[in-house]
């Protein structure tokens, strides 16, 4: 048993890592309590399904248009210091967004306006960040490993923070939860400090930002299996991930429960979540990784659609906990597969590309989702939903035995 444990968490091994996992988590935790707490105080200010989906948009355009800059920084410069920068302006966000709840003059355009913000911070973020794992690692050969065990931590936060978020609002109100995100912020912030990189320079620092992100977007789309795998990620983000933004309208109209509801069901998502990122840690070899997104995007959809047909809670947990192991380790599978067989000099830009089929194709879905329910209703849209994902999880898998025969030579050279 303790040598099964010890090779799930391989990658905690790598002491840089370790430092990053430790701050890491506590700072998700306080993450997901304000986007739980945020999406409960617009639908409790607004009462409308439609400005769920303009927040949410609000939030991940900026992902959609700037994340591909943002791999170009990563590939050029210290992706460490640029860590710490996003982490600062993070917890300057979550801050402010505190002291107007606190002081009770929050508006709607706060909301939207330090929204976009955030989705400014994260769309350069989230590519540096993802490209970053691979650096704090003494042996890359728990590259795999690693972006499981981020799922893991990602995961076990969405686990816990909505849980804790759902009692403080209920007690004392969203302000609260906004406060303790801002303070965990600290953890992450002084875990990067301690982190020791070598951090090495590009040669292509005095290239034009237009002719790396051209050379990015040619070797990205004309390499079948990055083009394949960035499609169905971003079709599943489209269609499927962006029906979260519409749990609040569950918990309260159809349970007809409160902020412990709303909490309820996306921890069970990410107990599913934390699920599959422990099965995807404990795999050995990558042969099986393309087969692999092609069950759990279809788990996913499959998941959507009976949840959409749901109307006993306790079910609808159930169903929410295999959605939420179908979305993760998707998602999870794509990273790995991706930085596994991307040239290392090409991997901000590449993970930028990631990121925008992940977060940046979600403001349209929150939008759509958001725009669907206020005139279907949102188990209908959820249902509509679902059943997109399955579309795009059977064309994905008629592709199956063309990429093995790409993939499989690459990932054998690599000894992955």
């Amino acid at each position: 048993m303790n040598l099964k444990l010890n090779f799930i968490f391989r990658g905690l091994k790598n002491k840089n890592y370790r430092l990053f996992f430790i701050g890491q988590s506590i700072s998700l935790t306080g993450t997901w309590m304000q986007q739980v707490a945020l999406s409960w105080l617009v639908y409790n200010l607004t009462n409308s399904a439609l400005f769920l989906g303009v927040v949410g948009f609000s939030a991940q355009i900026p992902s959609f248009l700037v994340a591909p800059f943002a791999g170009i920084i990563a590939d050029r410069y210290s992706r460490h210091k640029a860590l710490i920068i996003t982490q600062i302006l993070a917890l300057i966000q979550a801050a402010i967004l505190a002291y107007l709840v606190l002081t009770n003059t929050i508006q709607i355009w706060h909301i939207v306006a330090l929204s976009v913000f955030l989705g400014l911070i994260n769309a350069f973020d989230a590519p540096i960040r993802q490209s970053f794992t691979i650096d704090m690692l003494d042996n890359k050969d728990d590259l795999g490993n690693a972006i499981a065990l981020n799922s893991a931590m990602f995961n076990s936060a969405r686990l816990i923070g909505p849980s804790i978020a759902g009692i403080l609002i209920a007690l004392f109100g969203e302000g609260v939860c906004f406060l303790i995100n801002a303070v965990s912020y600290i953890a992450v912030i002084y875990s990067l400090s301690l982190i020791k990189i070598n951090h090495k320079t590009n040669n292509t620092a005095k290239t034009k930002v237009f002719t790396e992100l051209k050379e990015g977007i040619k070797y990205a789309f004309n390499f079948r299996p990055i083009r394949l795998t960035l499609s169905i990620l971003a079709m599943i983000s489209l269609m499927g991930v962006s029906s979260q933004v519409l749990m609040p309208i569950f918990a309260k109209d159809i349970f007809k429960g409160g902020p412990q509801t709303l909490g309820m069901l996306v921890s069970m998502a990410g107990v599913g979540a934390l699920i599959g990122t422990f099965y995807l840690a404990s795999q050995r070899k990558l042969k099986n990784i393309i087969r692999i997104i092609a069950n759990t995007s279809t788990i996913f959809g499959i998941g959507l659609i009976l949840f959409s047909f749901s109307s006993n809670f306790w079910f609808s947990n159930i169903v929410i906990l295999i959605c939420g192991f179908g979305m993760m380790v998707q998602m999870a599978s794509c990273n790995t597969l991706l930085q596994s067989i991307v040239e290392d000099d090409k991997r901000g830009r590449v993970m930028s590309f990631y990121t925008m089929a992940f977060i940046g194709t979600i403001p349209f879905g929150s939008l759509l989702a958001g725009g669907l329910a206020h005139k279907i209703g949102a188990p209908f849209t959820i249902f509509i939903t679902g059943l997109g994902c399955l579309i795009s999880a059977y064309f994905f898998t008629r592709t199956l035995p063309a990429l093995h025969k790409e993939v499989l030579p690459i990932l054998n050279k690599k000894g992955l």
